[in-house]
């Protein structure tokens, strides 16, 4: 989480991306039977839920600053 805060908007944003696109492969390959490591849907769910998070947090802040 600490690591996510340090990234900048156009980073948090690629990596959202890409996380959405890894639950969308995971829940595609769950489907066809192809999924080998369970894992990686509730994994790439929380990834998605903490960069939301973060994203969240800094309207928030500059919704009280300004």
């Amino acid at each position: 989480m600490k690591d996510m805060r340090r990234l900048s908007d156009n980073e948090i944003a690629d990596q959202l991306r890409g996380a959405r696109e890894e639950l969308f492969d995971a829940k595609f390959k769950l489907a066809t039977r192809q999924l080998k490591n369970f894992r990686t849907m509730p994994q790439a769910r929380r990834k998605i839920a903490r960069l939301l998070t973060v994203m969240r947090e800094r309207t928030t802040e500059s919704d009280t600053s300004g």
